[in-house]
């Protein structure tokens, strides 16, 4: 075990090194796989037993990757076909009309774009960095506004069905996504109601005191800016409620973005596959040049990597039962629950310090709790992940979560962290409840 105690700080510094020197957490995750497979070597595991483990973890993540890829496409077409140029010229219309509840419509905004797109990245880099502009030229609170946008932001991330994160945490529970998206809708409804509280409240008490309207005018002479372009998005609403294959509704989705792009925005269809591949750039200089930009299935490529490293670094972990330790401890105590919530929040907490990424902490959290849960559905344990690590990555500040978002806004990098409201609210509301109904059980009971 020593081997091991010494593995963990080295990999946990390495990963802190790497994402403060800007370094591609990949990589890093390949040298912390490479430590544990020389440590798992010294153990008396033979080659092929740590690549079994390995590959048993990683092909995990192989219903995420295809669902990334196809998402990467999505994101890449839907702007080349001017539909998240046009969500954001309506946002921006909007916005203007409500200097004295800006903070609670960026909230709003972000939440509805990131449900569409489901991706935080995404919604920061579209729709956060308009608003943040409008911020800046208002002369409006940042850290407010970078709150406001990252816990928007992350609203969708965890319960879209465009999510990859959603997808990850389905796929690793063995649980059907759109159970998983009611339950957190439904555990959503209160922090979400305190949230736009607290957010008008700073809307209020911050109010934007200028409008910068050149933006909506620049969208209008690069894209043609239409109802209908909203159509590849209305497809995955539609299509997801009725519980289509989100293989299929993307990629139906991507065809009528493809039809939009080559009608609407005067596109030939080889630059609507070059759009699909690599992504959507605007050669024209402008402000809007680095604003919509991005998405094709190129862009996800790093983030498969990523993603399948963790797995594989997971697998290899739960191989030689590494986290057996605080496994018997958890399952030893026998806990309530709303206190295994608990003890499930401050383990992802520490995973996702440690793995520097929502991915790595939710694959060990569930690995490291999953026992705990013999006795509960296994929607719980997914529900439990979404309400723990998923979203309170996005508050540890060298966590990719929370680093990328902040990065891309240029704003520091924890002074958002007390405007995250539903962040945090979240699963401190959920406890609550939980433990609210654990004592009416127990009432009922006597």
């Amino acid at each position: 075990m020593m081997e091991i105690y010494i593995g963990l700080p080295i990999s946990f510094c390495l990963l802190i090194f790497s994402v403060f020197r800007n370094i591609f957490i990949g990589y890093t995750l390949i040298t912390c796989w490479v430590l544990f497979a020389l440590i798992s070597l010294k153990k008396g595991y033979t080659l092929n037993e740590i690549a079994r483990m390995s590959f048993n973890g990683g092909r995990q993540s192989f219903v995420v990757l295809r669902i990334l890829i196809l998402i990467g496409a999505a994101i890449g077409i839907w702007m080349a076909a001017g539909t998240i140029p046009t969500i954001v010229y309506y946002s921006l219309r909007l916005t203007p009309l409500m200097p004295y509840t800006f903070a609670l419509a960026v909230f709003v905004i972000c939440c509805l774009t990131s449900f569409l797109i489901g991706t935080s990245f995404g919604t920061v880099s579209t729709m956060g960095i308009p608003l943040m502009i409008i911020a800046r030229s208002g002369h409006a609170n940042l850290n407010i506004i970078a709150g406001a946008i990252i816990a928007g932001a992350y609203f969708g991330d965890r319960c879209s069905p465009m999510s990859s994160s959603a997808y990850l945490v389905a796929n690793l529970t063995k649980t059907n996504i759109f159970i998983n998206i009611k339950n957190m809708l439904r555990s959503a409804v209160l922090p979400l109601l305190l949230s736009l509280a607290f957010y008008y409240t700073l809307s209020v008490c911050h109010p934007l005191s200028a409008i910068n309207n050149s933006l909506a005018g620049e969208l209008l002479k690069t894209f043609n800016i239409q109802f209908i372009m909203l159509l590849p998005t209305i497809i995955i609403l539609i299509l997801s409620l009725c519980r289509v294959n989100i293989d299929i509704s993307i990629l139906i989705s991507i065809l009528s973005a493809a039809v939009l792009g080559m009608l609407f925005q005067n596109h030939q269809w080889q630059q609507v596959i070059h759009y699909i591949i690599f992504g959507f750039r605007i050669n024209t200089p402008g402000q809007l040049q680095k604003i919509i930009a991005g998405g094709g299935i190129v862009s996800m490529l790093e983030v498969c990597l990523v993603i399948f490293v963790s797995c594989s670094l997971a697998g290899l972990f739960e191989g030689i039962k590494m986290f057996d330790g605080l496994k018997n401890t958890l399952l030893s105590r026998r806990l309530s629950r709303h206190k295994l919530f608990g003890a499930t929040s401050v383990v992802s907490v520490i995973t996702a310090a440690f793995g520097c990424s929502q991915t790595m902490s939710v694959v060990m959290t569930k690995e490291i709790v999953k026992d705990c849960y013999n006795d509960l559905d296994s929607y719980q344990l997914a529900l439990d992940l979404e309400n723990s690590g998923i979203i309170l990555s996005a508050i540890i500040p060298w966590n990719i979560a929370a680093l990328m978002p902040t990065t891309v806004l240029n704003v520091g990098t924890a002074g958002y962290i007390p405007y995250a409201f539903f962040i945090y609210i979240l699963p401190i509301a959920y406890f609550f409840i939980l433990g609210a109904r654990n004592t009416r059980l127990r009432s009922a009971e006597r």
